[in-house]
C-alpha cells in the first residue's frame, strides 16, 4: 500500500508540477517544495518551518479542509507580502493522506 499524495503546485515561474508527496516522513509542504526543488535555493523556507518567516507561503488552490491557523501563522501572514485570502503558510501544512489532490501556487517572492 502506498503512503505517497499526489500534489500539484504552481512554482513562481508558474510552472505547474504534479509530484508525489510521502506521508510517512512527517513532511510538511514546505520540505516538499524543497525536496523537488521547485524554489531557489534560499528563497524557501529560510526559518526552517518554524512560522517566523513567511518565505513558504503559498495560495491553497484546492478546497481541501486545513487545519486552522496557529497564532503564529496568522501574525507571519498578517506581516507578510502578497497576501490573499487563500494564502497559507507551507510549513504548517502536513502531507497526511488526507491531503491527496492538494493544489497550490507558491507566493511571489517578498
Amino acid at each position: 500500500m502506498s503512503s505517497d499524495i499526489n500534489i500539484k503546485i504552481t512554482d513562481r515561474l508558474g510552472v505547474t508540477h504534479t509530484i508525489e508527496a510521502p506521508t510517512d516522513m512527517a513532511l510538511n509542504l514546505m520540505e516538499v517544495v524543497r525536496m523537488y526543488e521547485l524554489a531557489p535555493e534560499g528563497t524557501i523556507g529560510v526559518c526552517g518551518g518554524m512560522a517566523m518567516c513567511a518565505s513558504c507561503q503559498c495560495y491553497v488552490q484546492s478546497t481541501h479542509e486545513l487545519p486552522e491557523k496557529s497564532d503564529d501563522e496568522e501574525a507571519m501572514l498578517s506581516e507578510a507580502f502578497h497576501v490573499k485570502s487563500n494564502s497559507r503558510l507551507g510549513c504548517q501544512i502536513q502531507m497526511i493522506p488526507e491531503m491527496e489532490g492538494l493544489e497550490v501556487e507558491l507566493a511571489p517572492e517578498a
